[in-house]
């Protein structure tokens, strides 16, 4: 299938359990739909998860849920959202309220407009899951895939 290619940001708290879902998830939509030339990645508005220049791993519970899906994330670490990413996605894709807020704060503001949170491409609005405290990475799980249909529906014309 031909489509635009499109350079997406997904971006939570850590990046090692929502955001690096999101990516690994839309990568396997992509493929499925042979869809080619797209960029996909992640990364953290928090340093929580990066250390020594390293970032940590997805983290086991994601990664098992993930898996349970036929889905790998292996290779994936925790990167830091930097200012100057702005220039080079199209949308930055967050995954609450509160990531939406550090993003702007992050990249300077948003005068492209590509700044947007995940549930809103599905009709039931509001924030993913947060499974860190919830435990709850079947929901998250839920919630990102629907909202990434949701987005492929909304950049994909029928």
């Amino acid at each position: 299938m031909t489509a635009k290619p499109y350079r997406i940001m997904f971006v939570c708290h850590g990046n090692i359990c929502r955001s690096p879902m999101a990516e690994i998830i839309l990568r396997a939509m992509l493929k499925e739909r042979r869809i080619t030339g797209w960029t996909v990645a992640s990364s953290a508005t928090s340093t929580e998860e990066i250390w020594n220049g390293r970032g940590n791993p997805v983290y086991p519970p994601a990664a098992a849920e993930l898996s349970a899906h036929g889905l790998s994330c292996g290779g994936k670490r925790a990167v830091q959202l930097k200012r100057d990413d702005y220039e080079d996605y199209d949308l930055f894709v967050g995954m609450d309220s509160a990531n939406i807020r550090n993003m702007h704060r992050i990249l300077g503001g948003d005068p492209d407009g590509k700044i947007r949170r995940l549930m809103d491409y599905t009709d039931r609005g509001g924030d993913v899951a947060d499974p860190w405290y919830s435990e709850r990475f079947d929901i998250a799980y839920r919630d990102i895939r629907d909202g990434c249909e949701g987005l492929l529906d909304a950049l994909i014309p029928q």
